[in-house]
């Protein structure tokens, strides 16, 4: 209930008034049945801006951080994902991948709409990173369709580090749906899966422009962290 209260009442006609957001290719998503919808993921705003232009309701697999935060601030983050519908998933852990597959099966078994990002983190530079294959498994599992979905102007209203968003032009584009069900019964071949989630990604690249970069966000993250941190321990000298 508090869902549709968030989205036609509270957050969306306020989110809709301030970016203004341009919307292409809504009907390439689907009236009815289970589907995902696979986007590039720029900015916190995104999980807000896509459930707004949407006609159906759209559950995400959100971090589990955001149910788990200390304080008055933590609980009232964690009420308002779990009230609007959002499936918390640890991300840490061998078992972390196999888990976010089932709660989003569950939601797929119900014949509705999943909200993914096949990069499994916010890109930290604007950049579209390397997809991991859950997207693919889930695809082929649930033999549903996948629609690419490109969020733009995002990562320009509210990059990592603003909290609160600037007014900044948005669009926001869907692609026609992916079917893979030549691939039934194949979800257990890694070169499948890595085939299906590529062709995700490059659907969700030719809708939004962005440079690519074949590593996965993660990775490229630890590795910048790692090195600012060397740096700020060892600082170069200066010349003579």
């Amino acid at each position: 209930m508090f869902y549709y209260v968030l989205k036609y009442v509270l957050l969306g006609p306020l989110l809709r008034l301030a970016f203004r957001p341009r919307i292409e290719g809504l009907d390439h998503v689907p009236a009815s049945g289970a589907a995902i919808v696979a986007g590039n993921h720029l900015s916190f705003s995104d999980h807000f801006l896509m459930p707004a232009v949407l006609r159906r309701r759209i559950t995400f697999l959100a971090k589990a951080e955001y149910f788990t935060g200390p304080g008055l601030k933590g609980r009232l983050t964690a009420f308002f994902f779990r009230s609007a519908g959002q499936i918390p998933v640890d991300r840490s852990g061998k078992e972390a991948g196999q888990a976010a597959i089932r709660e989003g099966l569950g939601v797929l078994a119900r014949n509705e709409l999943l909200g993914i990002y096949p990069e499994g983190t916010r890109s930290h530079d604007g950049r579209l990173y390397k997809g991991k294959v859950g997207v693919a498994v889930m695809a082929l599992r649930a033999g549903v369709p996948v629609v690419p979905c490109a969020m733009i102007g995002t990562f320009e209203a509210q990059p990592p580090g603003r909290k609160i968003p600037k007014l900044h032009p948005v669009v926001i584009r869907f692609g026609e749906p992916l079917d893979f069900s030549r691939y039934a019964g194949m979800e257990g071949e890694k070169a499948i899966l890595r085939a299906v989630t590529d062709e995700i990604v490059y659907a969700i690249l030719s809708l939004s422009g962005q440079e690519y970069v074949d590593r996965y966000a993660a990775d490229v993250k630890a590795e910048e962290a790692a090195q600012a941190d060397r740096g700020r321990r060892f600082p170069r000298l200066p010349h003579r």
